[in-house]
């Protein structure tokens, strides 16, 4: 056996939470499960009696190739600092800690730089085996498929090239223990016979005599989802897109409602981009933006000479938008004059630019909106009740952000990727964490607000890595129940209740420690335990890094 010898996984265990009362299990930022290895006995031999043997092995080989590759995006957070061996054998603490198998090295050389690599492991305790043998008895060849994916995913991603592993001893067979070894994909003369295993190759491709239903499906359900720039499939979402889908046939003035923030906008540029006016322009105008004393002349127009300043003749917004639709967004901030003359627009399909007495008509689709209660403006009288009637015949809400969670993920992914494109990076998407804090968010100011988020977490996230909580929010998010880790017996330990807190400030305030030597200490005693990497201590104490640095420059 070899020398090597793994370092302590104290940094490992405390990556690992349980909150029960929310269900969820956290390594790190990904969230994770626990399992009955009967579950994955019954997957198994599911998946080798439906679809054979090879495909079995495949999708289980790149389920564990998938998982190597998260936990190797883990490994380079840890352990900075340490040697490179220290930092490679995350790997397999990770693997073990997770339950898989037990893995102890036999020999280990390599060179990140030169991209070489030579490993050998012995594995003991193997779920996979060990279920196979339960479901199918001993078999002719290794069957440990999700852990040597497991193994040349996450070597993969740490040396930066295909490392291929091979099981060449297997319990499964009748061997005492599972044997692996790994090196570049290269190096192996039969490497074809195995990298098929870790290549796509989709099911539903091998049903070809379903090829022609399912795609008639999909292009039935392709006809009903939202268009270009609208994105959603929460039954809120589909509800008020629907209803714009059925007014675009028609001629009717569109009212849109909601919150600052929801998108109204995009919903009427989409209204106009399925009526029959999408050849005409379309004419945007924030009636909040603009002084009350030029809204009349920025909406009807104006004849030279009409007032100071007046020099020559222009068209105002109805007329720029003849033929097709104009968007008067936060309507409910007109004031009364400008109303009364909008009120005969719709009434007649005329207006008078002004300083003009010759009458034009226009042909245009009036979409609104607002963020305000109009019934209670028309009740105050900021707000002409017959030009609410007469605006309310087709009212649209549009749901808050929180009322549709279930959308985040899809209008962060669409996010992404035109951010990604507006600053020149990439970013493989959010950690698990950070996708839950961003659905526990309360979400005032709705997709305006995500937009901002996402934007900042591009920007913040390093190149080629997930965007984490730290670099959504600038401050810290209490979203989660408190939380258990793992203490070095294995058993879950419970975070101080209100009782312990109180016991430990006695005996601090007794031992006469002030306040800024007990945060010096703790903080000391964070980075020692987690072996200098200042990432790694910040996670202990809750903070994010910038926050950690801070306090250790305020000491310097």
């Amino acid at each position: 056996m070899s020398d090597i010898r793994y370092p302590q996984n104290n940094d490992l265990r405390s990556l690992v939470h349980f909150c029960a009362e929310k269900g969820l299990i956290w390594l790190g930022e990904s969230r994770m499960i626990l399992m009955h290895a009967a579950a994955l006995a019954e997957l198994r031999k599911e998946l080798i009696n439906s679809v054979g043997i090879d495909q079995a092995r495949r999708i289980l080989t790149r389920m564990g190739y998938a998982s190597g590759v998260r936990d190797a995006e883990l490994a380079k957070k840890i352990r900075v600092g340490q040697s490179l061996q220290d930092a490679f054998v995350v790997g397999p603490q990770l693997h073990m800690l997770e339950g898989m198998v037990h893995v102890s090295p036999v020999s280990l050389d390599f060179d990140l730089e030169k991209g070489h690599f030579a490993g050998e492991f012995i594995w003991e305790n193997s779920c996979e085996a060990e279920v196979h043998v339960r479901e199918f008895g001993h078999a002719e060849h290794p069957v440990c498929w999700m852990e040597i994916g497991y193994a040349s995913g996450y070597t993969s991603a740490f040396m930066r090239r295909f490392i291929l592993f091979k099981e060449v001893e297997c319990s499964a067979t009748g061997s005492n223990r599972c044997r692996i070894v790994g090196k570049p994909v290269e190096e192996w003369p039969d490497a074809a016979e195995h990298t098929p295993y870790y290549e796509a190759d989709s099911i539903v491709g091998r049903m070809l005599e379903l090829r022609n239903q399912v795609d008639a499906l999909r292009a039935s359900l392709e006809r009903g989802l939202p268009r270009q720039n609208l994105i959603g499939a929460s039954s809120g979402f589909r509800h008020a897109y629907t209803l714009i889908e059925k007014a675009a046939a028609t001629q009717v003035t569109v009212l849109l409602l909601g919150e600052t923030g929801v998108g109204k906008e995009r919903f009427a540029r989409a209204l106009h981009e399925m009526s029959g006016r999408a050849a005409g322009p379309f004419v945007a105008i924030n009636c909040a933006a603009l002084p009350h004393d030029l809204i009349e002349s920025e909406l009807f127009g104006v004849e030279k000479g009409a007032f100071t300043g007046a020099q020559v003749s222009r068209m105002g917004k109805f007329e720029r938008a003849d033929g097709g639709t104009l968007f008067l967004d936060e309507i409910g901030e007109l004031p009364l004059a400008a109303q009364a003359k909008l009120l005969r627009v719709l009434q007649e399909g005329e207006i008078e630019r002004l300083g003009d007495e010759r009458t034009r008509k226009i042909n245009v689709r009036l979409v609104a909106a607002t963020n305000v209660d109009l019934q209670t403006a028309v009740k105050t009288g900021r707000f002409r009740s017959d030009l609410y009637y007469r605006l309310n015949v087709y009212p649209v809400v549009i749901p808050p952000l929180r009322e549709r969670l279930s959308d985040i993920p899809l209008l962060v992914e669409a996010m992404l990727r035109r951010f990604g494109a507006l600053h020149g990076k990439r970013v493989p998407g959010l950690t698990d964490k950070a996708m839950r804090a961003l659905k526990g968010h309360t979400w005032p100011g709705n997709i305006r607000e995500l937009e901002n988020l996402i934007e900042r977490g591009m920007i913040l996230a390093p190149q080629n890595e997930a965007i984490e909580i730290e670099h959504l929010f600038a401050e810290p998010q209490e979203f989660e129940a408190v939380s258990h880790g793992i203490d070095a017996t294995g058993n879950l330990a419970a975070a101080p209740g209100t009782g312990d807190r109180e016991q430990l400030c006695r005996q601090v305030m007794q031992a006469g420690v002030s306040l800024d030597e007990l945060e010096q200490a703790l903080i000391q005693h964070a980075v020692r335990e987690a072996g200098g990497n200042l990432s790694g201590a910040a996670r202990r104490l809750g903070l994010t890094r910038p926050q950690l640095n801070y306090r250790l420059k305020k000491k310097e």
